[in-house]
């Protein structure tokens, strides 16, 4: 067979039938980071060439099928699905040892064959697309070794309506044909054709210009003839256009972790696995045009239809005595109703329940909100903590009935409407949060319920963005790690939370101009350099293609029929894992199996749930109070106080530094406070300065008024601003004369931005108040307004569920500090970076943080609260399985020995008592390191040098009596008596050793901190902590100060020396890295558990914020100078907010290092936080005088 290159551009336009062609042997994006063409550009590519249908073939998968059709479905393209199989040898049972990589190739076994052939399937019809769904979730659930196979036997099960190919050189048949072993091939041929019928095997054919094509193609016409069986033609692609073999060549070295130079990687021969003309593929096999005929008449034959919209949803068991789902959702709804708002209904009550029922009927979704009952009644009953509602669910009187939500949506104005719109059908999206800890459980129920092949999870992918394309290309190209960075951060930051693409950044777009506008650097160094412009080029290839499959966080499918009745599924067991252990995961996106009419439930793990359910259960072990949170008093004061000040760390949604410097502003003093908070501090509503007027308005500091008297009927509770959604939809209803499914309507065209429907919109609104007798005049400008709100305008719904859980844990941080953070800190105890966060909070409130004492720690941390008169909160000890090394299952015996026999005296008792497990000697010296000795006396290095010693003569002891051999000293007593003490050193650790021992334990610095003492002087020197650093604009310089951990010195390719470490301070911590130039310069100073001042710019452009260093200073406290404290006495008759407003003004209008006290009365001083120090020159104490007196400032 000969081989010619193409010699003529792609025509488009109708052909013949003998001049068309049908790619059938097609691999997408979803064979990941096997496959580099784009769903779309392959579609666009086809219809560009004429082309009438076009398949889909990815690896081992069906991940595509549904975007593919829908593409091809869009642009009058006959969807062809398929999937390109791997097979077994034989059985997919069989486990045999794999030799070498296991790439695409198909990987080696000891005994010379493959780990796994390929094998090309079809669709012909429904009954097909059907036993694809089965063979390719068979092949993960049964047959899954490093990929997902099918044998013989599952083929043969599920062959109706299926068409088959010979495959690639990695078939079956290839393989044999490679071995020069025809008889083999046309038997394994012949095998195939048996289970699939001779119309419905096809002998394929490719030629790529592969030496080993051009051998056996002769072979397989020839096998084919003997066979009686039909020919046809692919080309394996695996990229749209032959330029993207440079882009797809990379990303296999992606995938293998290899560089394009590496001689023996896996790489494709040539650049011919493309999309190609009909023009290219009938020139290349002109001498056998019947297997580019067969193309077309396989596509002819294949017709698969799938259903999309019609909602599915499973069957609820109903108890007896109950007709159908509306009855028994009505008999719940009224009697929670009872439980709600007393035995009696208003009318109003009665009218709404009865409206959202009968919308709820009419759409056929009784059985949702009966299944979603059960699984929150279930919860409940369990003592699982469940959220009060997120999103719009909220504003459902149905759901507040069965419990489901717990905001009353009458009481808050949350609109049915936007949940569920009379007008338009779609599936209800109720979104459930639980205690993190019981997500696994409430999936097992609804699988025990439902049927475990009833319930899956739902798959999601990560793709490849644009900064890391760039990193990716400029690795497997070769570049120094150097290059890749600098194009990295030389491409535009976040515009409004959005990447902008590559293809943007170079040429400009509508929807990107603000960030091509920022990446005129990026522009200059691709035309300037020609390793930059390589780069890009590459990246541009793999950017925004698949990178890898995963579980999505929250979305569960919950189908009628077994779930391979609808879709395709998988499980992939991790190593050594029990296949039945691995989670069943769709092989659907969340948005296909909307689509196919689905039942998609979240299932959301929340953790400040988790921080809840703790703190109310150590409150009760503290203080023997039961506090029910859900019936939290919403007007408490120490809670709106608290946040007032901006003392909301560890707070729910409200915690970061802009986040707290609004609350200071708006002084929230209300629960519609909270809620607009949550609503308010968004890109949206801040880029529109709306949170800065409500604030304003709250406080009186800006004049406002309503655009007509009446809107304050509407608007009132929000100032005139239309923060919410809901306030669009109520303003359009009072004033346009709109119902509310038409407002909900209204609010979706304002988000859509299309041209054509606003102005239909505008005309009906203003229609509306004119007739409404309003006037044409006010409806144009209060269009003009909607417009514009509507662009920021958020969920009321959802900011008043998530505003009740910020309050919530608002109320407990407030009233409850050291219970709260004890079970905040150990909900973060793997996250380090926020338990110093909240370590520090702790040390702002006067909480002492304690190091894991063996004889009151618990597994957690524990809670220790004074409940005397004194003013400290209490304190609270670190919890034990957050040393390193220290497993649960060790803490538990601890615990329980101490829990039986009391605690432990000495070391001495504490080796002789605990189970012999715990005595391992890196358990025992993580415990040392870790303080967890101190309390008996100990010195840490003295109990290091000597622990041992110890537990080697106790055991030895111990085992002495269990054979019964009587101690030099004991006597033979029911329990052994050791005596032989080894003394203990008293030596202790310097300062600098002892806390670096005890961070790699605790992975934070506890009992002390490097920086203790030197707060004020090193506050002094730099522009900013490091926790407000990381909220900073991209590019921002700045000097930092604070302990090098985590140092990591390292040569680039070029023999370069560069470092990375962590900085830390008080409040947080940052990645710095040290390129070579500054490296050289600064470089000696840098060392583990060194205070430094770095400068240097702040890199935002990644998911974690790091700062360039430019340069290096060695902080020495003993240069800097002494300051003397500011005492002020303030008698008790001028403690007003007025004048601890303008004091607190004026301190911070003068930052320095004095610190303040405060005296309040005749007896109690308190210092205030670090933030308030000052500096007393430049008529500070002046100023003090006059506000306060000229007798109530002392300096020293």
């Amino acid at each position: 067979m000969s081989v010619r290159a193409p010699t003529s551009e792609p025509s488009s336009g109708p052909r013949s039938v003998s001049a068309s062609f049908s790619h059938l042997h097609v691999h997408t994006e979803f064979s990941l980071l096997d496959g580099a063409a784009r769903l779309d550009d392959l579609v666009v590519a086809a219809l560009a060439d004429g082309q009438q249908a076009l398949g889909i073939t990815d690896h081992g998968n069906m991940y595509g099928i549904l975007d593919f059709y829908r593409a091809c479905q869009d642009r009058g393209i006959k969807p062809i699905l398929g999937t390109e199989a791997y097979m077994a040898h034989e059985s997919r049972s069989e486990r045999p040892s794999r030799r070498g990589r296991a790439d695409d190739s198909g990987g080696e076994t000891e005994g010379g064959r493959k780990l796994m052939y390929h094998l090309t399937l079809l669709a012909e019809n429904s009954v097909g697309y059907r036993n694809l769904i089965q063979l390719s979730s068979r092949a993960f659930l049964e047959g899954y070794y490093y990929k997902p196979r099918v044998d013989w036997e599952v083929l043969h099960d599920h062959r109706e309506g299926v068409i088959a190919t010979t495959g690639c050189l990695g078939g079956h048949v290839l393989q044999s044909l490679l071995r020069d072993d025809y008889d083999a091939a046309r038997n394994k041929a012949g095998r195939l054709q048996e289970i699939f019928g001779r119309d419905n095997l096809f002998v394929e054919l490719q030629d790529h210009g592969i030496p080993e094509q051009q051998r056996t193609n002769p072979q397989l016409v020839q096998l084919a003839r003997e066979l009686g069986a039909p020919l046809v033609a692919t080309n394996d692609s695996h990229y749209v256009h032959r330029g993207d073999a440079v882009a797809h060549d990379a990303l296999l070295c992606v995938q293998t972790g290899s560089l394009v130079d590496d001689p023996g990687r896996f790489r494709f021969h040539g650049d011919q696995h493309y999309l190609k003309t009909t023009t290219e593929m009938r020139d290349l096999f002109q001498d056998i045009s019947e297997a580019c005929d067969n193309t077309l008449a396989i596509s002819e034959r294949c017709n698969v239809e799938i259903q999309f919209g019609s909602p599915q949803l499973p069957e609820f068991p109903l108890p007896g005595g109950f007709e159908d789902d509306d009855s028994y959702l009505r008999h719940l709804t009224l009697e929670g109703a009872r439980g709600r708002w007393g035995e009696t209904l208003d009318d109003q009550l009665a009218d709404r329940l009865a409206y959202e029922l009968r919308i709820i009927s009419d759409m056929g979704f009784s059985s949702y909100f009966l299944i979603t009952w059960d699984l929150i009644r279930y919860a409940r009953e369990r003592g699982i903590r469940v959220g009060p509602g997120r999103g719009s669910a909220a504003g459902c009187a149905v759901a507040y009935c069965l419990r489901i939500t717990d905001l009353d949506p009458i009481r808050y104005d949350l609109l049915f409407e936007r949940f569920l719109n009379p007008d338009r059908i779609t599936m209800p999206d109720i979104d459930m949060d639980f205690d993190s800890r019981h997500r696994d459980e409430l999936i097992r129920y609804a699988a025990g319920k439902y049927g475990r092949d009833h319930v899956a999870q739902i798959v999601t992918f990560s793709k490849i963005k644009a900064r890391a394309a760039v990193r990716d290309a400029a690795r497997v190209l070769g570049h120094p790690y150097a290059l890749g960075d600098r194009v990295a951060k030389a491409m535009p930051p976040l515009v409004m939370g959005r990447d902008t693409p590559l293809a943007a950044c170079m040429e400009q777009t509508e929807e990107y101009r603000d960030g091509y506008k920022m990446a005129t650097e990026l522009r200059d160094m691709y035309s300037a350099d020609r390793d930059v412009r390589q780069v890009v080029d590459v990246a541009r290839g793999l950017e925004g293609l698949r990178r890898q499959d995963g579980i999505h966080a929250a979305a569960v499918v919950i189908t009628r029929e077994p779930l391979t009745e609808y879709l395709p599924i998988q499980r992939k067991p991790e190593s050594g894992q029990d296949p039945e252990e691995a989670p069943i995961v769709t092989q659907y996106e969340m948005h296909g199996v909307e689509n196919l009419g689905l039942l998609k439930m979240d299932f959301l793990g929340l953790r400040n749930l988790d921080v809840i359910t703790d703190t109310l259960a150590l409150v009760r072990s503290t203080r023997g109070v039961d506090v029910d949170i859900d019936d939290v008093d919403l007007e408490d004061s120490i809670t709106y106080r608290m946040l007032s000040r901006g003392d909301s760390i560890g707070v729910f949604q409200l915690e970061s530094g802009p986040m707290r410097s609004l609350m200071r502003s708006l002084s929230p003093s209300s629960f519609d406070d909270v809620a607009a908070l949550v609503a308010l501090y968004r890109p949206g509503p801040m880029a529109a300065n709306m949170h800065n007027d409500y604030a304003d308005r709250k406080n009186g500091r800006q004049s406002w008024e309503y655009f007509h008297p009446d809107a304050e009927q509407v608007l009132g509770d929000t100032y005139g601003l239309m923060i919410y959604q809901e306030s669009v939809m109520r303003v359009a209803q009072k004033f346009a004369g709109y119902t509310l499914a038409q407002a909900d309507n209204l609010r979706k065209a304002c988000g859509k931005k299309d041209r054509e429907l606003m102005q239909t919109e505008r005309e009906g609104f203003v229609r509306g108040c004119e007739a409404m007798g309003h006037g044409a005049g006010l409806g144009e400008d209060l269009f003009g307004i909607i417009e514009q709100f509507a662009d920021y305008a958020f969920n009321r719904s959802h900011s008043y569920g998530y505003g009740l859980i910020a309050y919530q844990t608002a109320y407990l941080k407030a009233n409850y500090p050291v219970e709260y953070l004890a079970a905040l800190l150990s909900s973060v105890k793997s996250n380090l970076e926020k338990a110093g966060v909240y370590l520090n909070e702790c040390r702002i409130l006067g909480i002492e943080v304690d190091v894991p004492d063996l004889n009151l720690a618990h597994s957690e941390f524990t809670p220790l609260p004074d409940l005397s008169d004194s003013e400290s909160p209490g304190r609270i000890v670190f919890g034990l399985s957050a040393v390193r090394n220290v497993g649960e299952g060790l803490v538990e015996l601890i615990v329980a020995e101490r829990d039986a026999n009391g605690p432990f005296e000495d070391f001495y008792d504490f080796v002789e008592r605990c189970d012999t497990s715990v005595l391992n000697k890196r358990t025992v010296e993580s415990l040392v390191k870790a303080g967890a000795f101190d309390s008996l006396g100990y010195s840490r290095k003295g109990l290091l040098h000597t622990y041992e010693q110890v537990i080697d003569h106790t055991l030895a002891r111990r085992r002495e009596y269990d054979m019964g051999v009587l101690s030099l000293f004991g006597e033979d007593e029911n329990e052994p008596n050791f005596d032989e003490r080894i003394p203990v050193p008293e030596a202790e650790f310097d300062k600098t050793t002892r806390l670096a021992f005890e961070k790699e334990m605790l992975g934070l610095y506890v009992s002390d901190h490097p920086l203790f003492g030197y707060e004020a002087l090193l506050r002094r020197r730099v522009d900013t902590t490091l926790r407000d650093l990381v909220e900073a604009d991209d590019g921002t310089v700045r000097t930092v100060g604070g302990v090098v951990t985590g140092l990591d010195k390292k040569w680039t390719r070029k023999g370069d020396l560069m470092a990375t470490f962590e900085l830390e301070d008080l409040v947080g911590s940052i990645e710095v890295m040290v390129f070579p130039r500054t490296m050289t310069e600064h470089g000696h100073k840098l060392d583990d558990d060194v205070v430094v001042l770095v400068t240097g710019r702040l890199d935002g452009r990644e998911d974690s914020p790091k700062l360039i260093c430019q340069e290096v200073e060695v902080f020495d406290a003993s240069g800097e100078p002494w300051a003397r404290p500011v005492r002020l006495r303030v008698p008790v008759g001028r403690i007003d907010e007025e004048t601890i407003g303008e004091l607190k003004t004026l301190l911070a209008a003068h930052p320095g290092a004095s610190e303040v006290f405060l005296q309040l009365g005749d007896r109690r001083v308190l210092r205030l936080p670090d933030e308030f120090s000052v500096e007393p020159a430049n008529g500070l104490m002046a100023e003090l005088r006059v506000l306060l007196g000229g007798d109530a400032v002392m300096l020293g």
